[in-house]
C-alpha cells in the first residue's frame, strides 16, 4: 500500500509520522484490498481545544473511496478514531465483494 502523509501549514514530527505509518500498516494487514492511503493533518484553530483535524482517504479498487474526517485534542487520538471509522467502512466494502 502506498501511504502519503501531508501536514498542512506545519511540519509533522518524525514520531507522528511513525505513529501514523504503524497504525495504517495494521489496517493494511486486515484489509489487503486497500491500494493507497492519503493522510492530511491540519490544525484548525490554534487557540481552541479539539483543534487537530485528520482526514484519511483509502482507495479500494472497484469501490468508492473510504474517507474519515475526525477532529480531536491530539493528532494521535484523531488518527485512532478515523481508523476505527474506516474499519467499519472497509468491513461493508469487504462484505459486498
Amino acid at each position: 500500500m502506498d501511504l502519503t502523509i501531508n501536514a498542512i501549514h506545519f511540519e509533522a514530527t518524525e514520531k507522528l509520522n511513525a505513529f501514523i505509518t504503524k497504525k495504517v500498516a495494521k489496517l493494511e494487514h486486515r484489509y489487503p484490498m486497500v491500494m493507497t492511503a492519503d493522510v492530511s493533518l491540519r490544525v484548525v484553530k490554534p487557540e481552541t481545544a479539539n483543534n487537530k483535524q485528520v482526514i484519511i482517504t483509502l482507495t479500494v479498487p472497484g469501490a468508492p473511496d473510504a474517507v474519515a474526517d475526525k477532529t480531536a485534542d491530539t493528532f494521535e487520538e484523531a488518527v485512532d478514531v478515523a481508523l476505527e471509522a474506516l474499519g467499519t467502512q472497509l468491513e461493508r466494502i469487504k462484505n459486498k465483494c
